[in-house]
């Protein structure tokens, strides 16, 4: 009996301490939020020789007592070390990871999205009612949050990624036709065409805010004259002219009719043409989500079932290109949060 007993306390124990572990992660994810967005992380790391809790007070101009206690829960969430002299310095490889945004494992603007009411608050409100809205419902800095999220995607895509579709790297290089389906805010269409010069860049896209967002970004950098915009939906996508790749990034699984733009793809394209699906690979079953990347895209659903959709596993995609006509079908990760599947039109 009292090994019985026993057995029980360590297992509530250790289910405590499951708890307690995601209690502590939630911590470690505000006190990430507040030095992002209040510039604390980016003050830390103009000091590589570490400052301490009253010096950046100072420095930033903020509180004594609260910069101590943020400055504490940072190092206890491991994101600050302390060196000898008791200054704080960012661990190892934060400076990438949080504040690096061409850096290509940049994850950064993830603690920001998170923090944003569409994540959690308005599915909690939604929850009895399951109202359901689209982007053009979404405020603007949760627009302009998700975007900075998908940066790393195109970072590692846009060249290495397609560098490994066989043929692809040297059709792009000599000068090929593309389009990009959801280009959102241009950050995609930008790192494509500064790639690959010789290529002609449409993107296309759904919402008129993101596109506007893709317009002053190609004026700024001076690409208006070779990368154009296109408003319409994936499914009414019916362009004037044919192209060499479509290419799509972290949304084909938002399309509210996958089979009608994956033909409209194949139509689009020029034989021998290339259609590019990069996206987030979710677990084919349930019993697969408790791995930290699985994890996190079940946090990204709470607002994917907002706009009626779901993450998706990669092998639908593969089905999907295989029953819409294209062949060479293939696809590998990047990361485990990042996958492409890929296919060309006979």
């Amino acid at each position: 009996m009292y090994g019985a007993c026993l057995m029980t306390q360590q297992e509530v124990q250790a289910q405590a301490g499951k708890i307690l572990t995601q209690v502590a992660g939630y911590v470690g994810v505000r006190t990430m939020q507040i030095g992002l967005r209040s510039g604390l992380l980016k003050e830390i790391s103009r000091h590589s020789d570490g400052i301490t809790a009253p010096a950046l007070a100072r420095e930033t101009g903020m509180d004594k007592l609260y910069v101590d206690v943020w400055c504490r829960a940072a190092y206890a969430s491991e994101v600050l070390d302390i060196n000898e002299g008791g200054g704080f310095t960012l661990a190892p490889h934060m400076d990438n990871l949080l504040l690096n945004e061409d850096f290509p494992g940049w994850i950064g603007g993830i603690p920001i999205v998170l923090d944003e009411p569409e994540m959690f608050d308005v599915f909690e409100q939604r929850l009895e009612s399951g109202q359901r809205t689209w982007w053009d419902k979404a405020s603007s800095e949760f627009i302009a949050g998700v975007g900075a999220t998908g940066r790393p995607f195109y970072t590692r895509l846009i060249p290495n990624g397609l560098s490994q579709i066989p043929g692809l790297a040297e059709k792009l290089e000599s000068g090929a036709a593309v389009a990009e389906l959801a280009c959102g805010a241009g950050t995609g269409l930008i790192k494509f065409a500064n790639a690959y010069p010789n290529c002609s860049v449409v993107g296309i896209d759904g919402d008129e805010f993101s596109l506007g967002l893709t317009r002053e970004r190609l004026g700024e950098s001076g690409l208006s004259d070779r990368v154009g915009v296109e408003h319409s939906t994936f499914e009414d996508w019916s362009p004037g002219q044919k192209f060499d790749m479509v290419f799509i990034n972290i949304s084909m699984h938002e399309c509210r009719d996958m089979q009608k733009t994956t033909r409209n793809v194949f139509d689009a394209l020029n034989p021998g043409g290339y259609f590019v699906i990069s996206d987030m690979p979710f677990p084919a079953t349930t019993e697969e989500c408790r791995t930290v990347p699985a994890r996190v895209m079940c946090g990204i659903q709470f607002w994917e079932a907002q706009i009626d959709d779901q993450l998706l596993p990669m092998r639908d995609y593969v089905d999907l290109l295989g029953d819409n006509g294209f062949g060479e079908i293939d696809s590998f990760d990047i990361t485990p949060v990042h996958a492409v599947v890929h296919g060309r039109k006979a």
